[in-house]
């Protein structure tokens, strides 16, 4: 669901439950949750939301406020660019020798794009496997604002920057779109899905956070 506040759209689940007041909850990647009493219609939710629109607006200026700008990276031979987790040369990712700024970058990002594939394609059996769902088409893209996303068809895409993340980051995004194919929303049954998979899938959200200026070309 989505609400337009100030001119800015905001899009938001709501968890229902045996409460007696409306609350709201907005986390490290921007989702806003609004946790219910049980029968609340929507238009009562809108209006609450609504009435916290300033507090939204502020909170999510905030978060802007604090992410780091991207890491500038040198296109030479011992320059460091980060795959699978760890800092590694230039010259360990793709050959250098001869090639100019535009040749390394374009080499480096096709690198990436094929490292993601054969990562993703190759770990995403076993969790399908064990969560009982089957991708219809998976494709990797470039994307400034998600690492992943699944779309309505079971279509999943992944960010080709997810290559620099360590594997179990990794895993995570993986696990976190396949769910989606059974729970489109972020809800409460998403997150205990995703959870009897990955407990510690928080962890996983932090290093993204974290580390998101330093996987960059």
């Amino acid at each position: 669901m989505k609400i337009t506040i100030e001119n800015e759209v905001f899009h938001y689940n709501v968890q229902y439950g045996k409460g007696k007041k409306l609350s709201l909850h907005i986390d490290s990647f921007g989702f806003i949750t609004v946790k219910a009493p049980n029968g609340t219609s929507e238009p009562v939710i809108q209006q609450e939301l609504h009435n916290w629109g300033s507090w939204i607006i502020e909170r999510m200026k905030e978060r802007e406020s604090k992410k780091v700008d991207p890491l500038a990276r040198q296109y030479e031979s011992e320059g460091t660019f980060r795959y699978l987790g760890e800092e590694r040369q230039l010259q360990e990712l793709i050959e250098t020798q001869g090639l100019s700024e535009d040749q390394l970058k374009h080499n480096l990002k096709k690198f990436y794009f094929t490292q993601c594939k054969t990562l993703i394609e190759s770990r995403i059996k076993s969790y399908q496997k064990e969560l009982k769902v089957s991708a219809k088409e998976i494709s990797i893209i470039e994307s400034f604002g998600k690492w992943g996303s699944c779309n309505s068809n079971k279509k999943l895409a992944f960010n080709y920057r997810l290559a620099m993340a360590p594997v179990d980051v990794i895993d995570y995004v993986i696990v976190h779109e396949l769910c989606h194919i059974t729970h489109m929303n972020h809800d409460r049954s998403f997150w205990r899905r995703v959870g009897s998979i990955m407990p510690d899938y928080k962890e996983k959200e932090d290093y993204l956070a974290k580390n998101q200026h330093m996987m960059t070309l």
